[in-house]
């Protein structure tokens, strides 16, 4: 009985030398509520390889925008998708839709050099879906966190007008069997 409970006292010990002191994980943890300076945080994370959690982080300065709304945010945020496209964090390409997704009266999901009545119109309830859900996102961009109330209705207006010219060009085009 004393070698059993001794040799247990000998598996404990080495178990908790085994041990490691959990590290932070410099990756996570809140960001300032000051937006020029959650981004410079976010930016020396990036830096330091933590590439992999840009979504992330792209919403979680968003929040720190609609927190605190102002005008100059959209210029922060063009700023900030300009440095991460240069530092190879992300393409041009994928800056220039982020930006317009958020930021922009255009919409980016109904775009390209298309055929819309072999493209658009078979599939017109989900390209006005996408550009519903688009809308939501320029609602946090425009209106709550950089409070361009005259852009984010603009962009409203556009998704309408889109709406029945979409309409009227797929019944134009099924009149006519180009799809």
């Amino acid at each position: 009985m004393k070698t059993l409970t001794l040799m247990s006292a000998m598996i404990v010990a080495v178990a908790a030398g085994c041990a490691t002191t959990p590290v932070a994980d410099h990756c996570a943890g809140k960001l300032d509520r000051n937006l020029a300076a959650a981004i410079r945080d976010v930016e020396t994370r990036l830096d330091t390889g933590c590439e992999y959690h840009f979504d992330t982080y792209y919403q979680d300065l968003l929040e720190v925008a609609r927190a605190a709304p102002d005008a100059q945010n959209k210029n922060l945020f063009s700023d900030f998708l300009v440095r991460a496209s240069d530092s190879g964090v992300i393409t041009k390409r994928q800056a220039k839709e982020k930006y317009n997704r958020y930021f922009a009266v255009k919409y980016i999901s109904f775009t390209g050099d298309y055929n819309t009545c072999a493209q658009a119109c078979p599939n017109q309830a989900q390209v006005m879906a996408d550009m519903r859900t688009e809308l939501l996102d320029k609602q946090k961009g425009l209106l709550e966190a950089s409070e361009d109330k005259q852009g984010y209705y603009r962009a409203d207006h556009l998704l309408k007008e889109t709406q029945l010219v979409l309409e009227a060009t797929c019944r134009a085009c099924q009149v006519s069997g180009s799809f």
